[in-house]
C-alpha cells in the first residue's frame, strides 16, 4: 500500500465517520452488539478556526461487554484542544508558508481569540477578556510537527510502489548545524521525468559509501527498483561514486554542469584579470568584458553541444586559442562525466542535481536551527519530501520560471491519480 492510498484511507475513514447514523453509534466497537443504551454525556470545549465551541458528546454502554464509549467526531482530534482543522492549518502554514512555528502559532492565536495582532488589524474591536483569549504556543505546533514527522518515518515502507520510474535519477546533499555544532548533511534522490523525491536520509558525511547505500537501500524499501536505474546525476561525491562501483556497476554517472561551472568560473576571471595588463579605464573593461563573453561561449559550446562529434570539435577550437589551455586542462578531467547524458542508454538524464529543491526546504529549516537533532532533522526532511510530491507546480508561468508540468504534481506527473488526496491525508493529520 504506497502513500496515496493509505492517505485515501484516512480520508474514506473520516468520511465514513461523519455519515454515520445513530443506529450506527449503538454498534459496540468491542463486540460488535447492538442491544446498547445511551450512558449519559460531557462537554468539550475545542478550539475551531470560527473560535471556541462547546461540543457536546454522547456515551454508550454496552451491557453485553460491560464497556462504554463515546461517539467519535471528524472534526475532533481525540484528547485535543484543538480541532482537526487547526493542526492541519498550522502544519500546512509551517510546511507551504514557510513560516516559523512561533508565528504561526502568533497569527493563529490572533485569528482564533480576536486577540494580539486582530487588534491591529481591526483597531475598533474590543479586547477579548482574560477567560476567552487563545493559549496556542509554539511548543504545540513543534509537537503536532513532530508526530506528523514520525508518522513519515513509520510511512517508509511501500511509500511509493507502484509508480512509474523513468531510469534516470539525481542526488545531491544538504549540509544542517545541529546542537552542540554537530553537523549532519540531507541526501536526497529525485527522478528526472517527474521530480519526485524518494525519502531522504541524514548522515554523518558524502565522503562514505555506506551513507549512500542508506540512501539507495532506503529508496528500494520506498518501492524503488534498483535494476531499473540506468544514470544518476550528482555533483561527484567520492562516497556516491564508490557505491555506485561496487553496488551499481550498470549505473552510469553524470557530473553535475552547474558545479563544473564554479572551477571555469575562477579559472576565466584569473584569464580575464591577465587581458587587462598595460590597459587603464576603459580599454581594460571592454577588454575583460571580450575575454569574459568569448571563454564562456566556448565553455557552453563543449557542455551544451548537442553530440559527442559537436562537443570534441567545441574543445578542440578552446585548446587551440592562447589562453585556453588552463581551461581546456580543467575541462578534460571532467568531460565524458559531463556528456554522459548524450548516451542513448542515458536518455532522459538530467545535467544537473536537484539542488533547487533544498530552496524550499531551507525556508523551514534554518540551518537545522530548528531540529536540534538528527532525528527530528530527518523526520522534516521525510515531511518535506512528502509535501513536494503532492503539491501541484504553479499553473502560472513567471518572467523568470517557467515549469515543465504546470497544474500538476510529481506523483500525477508519475501516473499515480490522486483523486483530491492531498499530503496531509497522507500524514494522518
Amino acid at each position: 500500500m504506497n502513500i496515496v492510498e493509505r492517505g485515501r484511507r484516512f480520508l474514506y475513514s473520516l468520511q465514513e465517520l461523519a455519515t454515520r447514523s445513530a443506529w450506527d453509534w449503538r454498534r459496540c466497537p468491542s463486540c460488535g452488539d447492538t442491544l446498547t443504551h445511551k450512558w449519559g454525556t460531557y462537554r468539550r470545549h475545542p478550539w475551531f478556526l470560527e473560535g471556541r465551541q462547546v461540543v457536546v458528546v454522547q456515551r454508550h454502554r454496552c451491557p453485553q461487554c460491560r464497556r462504554t464509549y463515546s461517539e467519535q467526531s471528524p472534526t475532533l482530534v481525540r484528547g485535543g484542544w484543538y480541532a482537526r482543522e487547526i493542526r492541519r492549518c498550522a502544519l500546512d502554514q509551517w510546511q507551504h508558508g514557510g513560516s516559523s512555528v512561533r508565528k504561526i502559532a502568533a497569527l493563529l492565536r490572533s485569528l482564533l481569540g480576536h486577540q494580539e495582532r486582530w487588534l491591529l488589524w481591526r483597531p475598533l474591536d474590543p479586547p477579548p477578556v482574560p477567560q476567552q483569549t487563545c493559549r496556542l504556543s509554539a511548543s504545540s505546533l513543534e509537537r503536532w510537527l513532530d508526530a506528523a514527522g514520525a508518522h513519515a518515518q513509520a510511512s517508509v515502507a511501500d511509500q511509493l510502489v507502484g509508480v512509474t520510474l523513468a531510469g534516470q535519477v539525481a542526488t545531491d546533499g544538504l549540509w544542517a548545524c545541529l546542537t552542540g555544532r554537530t553537523r549532519r548533511v540531507v541526501l536526497l534522490l529525485a527522478d528526472n521525468a517527474s521530480g519526485l523525491i524518494w525519502p531522504p536520509v541524514v548522515v554523518a558525511g558524502e565522503e562514505a559509501a555506506a551513507h549512500w547505500h542508506r540512501l539507495f537501500a532506503r529508496a528500494a524499501r520506498a518501492g524503488l527498483d534498483l535494476r531499473q536505474v540506468h544514470g544518476v546525476t550528482s555533483d561527484g561525491a567520492t562516497g556516491l561514486l564508490a557505491y555506485l562501483a561496487r553496488s551499481l556497476d550498470w549505473v552510469s554517472h553524470q557530473r553535475c554542469v552547474f558545479h563544473l561551472w564554479r572551477p571555469f568560473t575562477q579559472e576565466i576571471l584569473v584569464r580575464a584579470q591577465h587581458a587587462t595588463r598595460g590597459l587603464t579605464d576603459e580599454a581594460a573593461k571592454a577588454a575583460r568584458r571580450a575575454v569574459w563573453r568569448e571563454s564562456v561561449r566556448m565553455v557552453r559550446a563543449v557542455l551544451n553541444a548537442p553530440t559527442h562529434l559537436a562537443a570534441q570539435r567545441a574543445f578542440d577550437d578552446l585548446a587551440l586559442q592562447p589562453w585556453g589551455e588552463a581551461l581546456s586542462g580543467l575541462l578534460d578531467a571532467h568531460l565524458d562525466a559531463a556528456l554522459v547524458h548524450l548516451l542513448d542508454y542515458n536518455h532522459g538524464l538530467g545535467r544537473t542535481s536537484p539542488e533547487w529543491l533544498w530552496r524550499d526546504f531551507r525556508m523551514r529549516l534554518s540551518h537545522g536551527r530548528n531540529h536540534r537533532s538528527e532525528v527530528r532533522l530527518e523526520r522534516a526532511a521525510l515531511l518535506f519530501a512528502i509535501y513536494h510530491n503532492f503539491e501541484p507546480a504553479q499553473e502560472r508561468s513567471e518572467r523568470k520560471r517557467t515549469y515543465r508540468h504546470p497544474g500538476l504534481c510529481p506523483l500525477a506527473v508519475a501516473g499515480v491519480p490522486l483523486s483530491g488526496i492531498s499530503y496531509l491525508d497522507a500524514l494522518s493529520v
